[in-house]
């Protein structure tokens, strides 16, 4: 019972990744506010309904917001919810998210804007409504949902990796800035496979056996890491990008520099091609998909 006493908001939480946390940090004794929007159609009940059922069932405490993220006052009502029902917010996982995957230049406008405002804005509306009660009672944590297909990349998801690079950024400014009131902020890059992933093209063989690797990657693996950094149990972890990946966690480095030189005279178009370039290419990224990373069978 690792968050007992604790409120924890959890966002798409109606089916997949997100129905685990919710699931999970009910049994560690949180009371949960269940987000999600059920498609936003209206046309079919929200799953969100039955993790509140389930919960409750089990004799734990949970209630349902079917407010999408990516409208303020929305967000700011998952919030809002979880200090009416139970008092306070201890902690909020962002885990909502949506996949309009088209080769970059194809893509248009409004899959672009649909993706960013889900992720990186709803992300933002999400915490910024926390933050305030965090602020004030001393604590709090923020976990938050980013992806190897912006931290390494992925063909086809320019919108996708955008997003949950800014995200990235969105959780380290939120870890300094929010330091001295005792609040973390960290992020997560899952593996699993879910209702979201499943949409995911598979045209090419190498396509077809990363799938078939998802496939195998359950999104009840993902939750246990996800539930210790809403827990005080993690009070000294912040700032981080972890990755989990069935039964292996990974920790993701930062960008820093990993090399530099200087040229007294300064440089020049020419020797910044003569000099520069010769000494930097065995250090330069080569350009590689998130498959070509985690390249081997899930642990």
């Amino acid at each position: 019972m690792n968050l007992i006493d604790k409120v924890v908001a959890v966002t798409g939480a109606g089916r997949g990744i997100g129905r685990e946390i919710a699931l999970l940090c009910a049994r560690e004794g949180a009371a949960v506010v269940v987000n999600d929007y059920g498609g936003g159609d209206g046309n079919e009940p929200n799953p969100g309904a039955e993790v509140v059922e389930e919960i409750v069932k089990a004799g734990g405490r949970a209630v349902l917001n079917a407010a999408s993220i990516a409208d303020e006052q929305g967000a700011t009502s998952i919030v809002e919810d979880a200090v009416q029902h139970f008092g306070r917010i201890d902690a909020v996982v962002n885990n909502a998210g949506i996949l309009r995957d088209r080769m970059f230049h194809k893509m248009s406008h409004a899959e672009w804007r649909d993706v960013v405002d889900v992720h990186l804005n709803g992300y933002f509306y999400v915490s910024k409504a926390a933050a305030v009660h965090f602020k004030e009672q001393g604590s709090g944590a923020f976990v938050h949902f980013t992806s190897t297909s912006g931290l390494v990349g992925n063909l086809g998801q320019a919108n996708y990796a955008a997003a949950k690079m800014g995200i990235v950024g969105l959780s380290t400014s939120i870890a300094l800035d929010m330091q001295r009131y005792n609040v973390r902020s960290n992020c997560i890059a899952p593996f699993a496979w879910s209702r979201m992933t499943a949409s995911i093209p598979a045209e090419t063989e190498a396509d077809k056996a990363r799938v078939e690797r998802l496939k195998t990657m359950s999104a009840d693996k993902v939750a246990p890491l996800a539930a210790f950094l809403c827990s005080d149990l993690s009070k000294d972890v912040t700032g981080q990008v972890f990755c989990a990946r069935k039964n292996e966690i990974f920790l993701f480095s930062l960008p820093r520099p990993v090399r530099s030189m200087q040229r007294a005279e300064g440089w020049s178009v020419d020797t910044l091609a003569s000099d520069l370039l010769p000494a930097f290419r065995p250090t330069l990224q080569p350009l590689q998909r998130s498959s070509d990373v985690f390249a081997w069978d899930p642990a």
